[in-house]
């Protein structure tokens, strides 16, 4: 059995018995955390588009540029799928960097684990999620990405919280998602602000960029993060605009 091979089918057995049904209850390690006052989009295809069709418009390398990703750089990719941004990101951190791939679907990371070690990308390990936590390092990552993704996430605030001490100094959140109603596969990017703000986290960056299919928002880790009873969902859907609406539109200038 071969390095990755040996690596993945450890981390899936030890969370074969955590397979969660259709609809399940909430998580007790989430019970701590509010629900969001929203809906959350069933699961979609690990395979947006064709790898070629999203090459075409150049979107893993612009997003890449905007997010100021070197060589050398530990990131990580979540909810990495079929591993577009995985194969691309390994490329671009160079044999010095590390990225590491989750996903809580088990069939997609086995997937991802044949394509890593038919590429021979030693610079990617695989790692089984959860959905209320990303299962990250502690002070690991320069950049953490969540493309096209986090509005599948079923436990948002708790999720972000266990994320936050995945950053490094200076660690970056990326984020690219679409403005539309949570339940249609996207999220508006005031409420996609005001739900990381309330878990620790400032937005540095918005940008309207169609050639993604939506919106890049990038944000920072702040100094201190709120007990999880501190925590107040964020009001709103894709169609009322929270609260939070202009402290996104000061913080980055509105969409760019």
């Amino acid at each position: 059995m071969t390095r990755v091979a040996a690596l993945l089918a450890l981390a899936l057995s030890t969370t074969a018995c955590e397979r969660v049904p259709d609809k399940p209850e909430r998580p007790e390690t989430a019970l701590r955390f509010p629900t969001p006052d929203r809906p959350v989009s069933e699961l979609g295809s690990n395979q947006f588009s064709t790898e070629t069709d999203r090459d075409s418009v150049g979107e893993a390398r612009k997003v890449m540029d905007f997010a100021a990703i070197e060589p050398g750089m530990t990131v990580a990719d979540i909810g990495a799928g079929e591993g577009y941004y995985t194969v691309r990101l390994a490329e671009r951190v160079g044999e010095n960097g590390r990225v590491l791939a989750q996903d809580i679907d088990d069939d997609a990371l086995g997937r991802l684990g044949r394509r890593v070690e038919r590429e021979r990308l030693d610079n990617v390990s695989i790692q089984p999620g959860a959905a209320d936590d990303p299962r990250l390092p502690g002070d690991s990552f320069d950049r953490v990405f969540l493309v096209h993704m986090y509005h599948e996430v079923e436990e948002p605030y708790a999720f972000l919280w266990r994320l936050w001490p995945a950053l490094k100094e200076g660690g970056q959140v990326i984020v690219v998602d679409v403005d539309r109603p949570t339940d249609r596969h996207g999220i508006s990017p005031f409420l996609l602000t005001c739900e990381l703000e309330q878990v620790g986290f400032t937005l540095d960056t918005l940008r309207n960029a169609p050639e993604l299919a939506g919106y890049y928002a990038q944000f920072r880790r702040n100094a201190t993060r709120p007990e999880p009873t501190a925590i107040a969902p964020c009001k709103g859907d894709a169609g009322n605009k929270p609260a939070k609406a202009k402290t996104v539109e000061a913080a980055a200038g509105g969409l760019q």
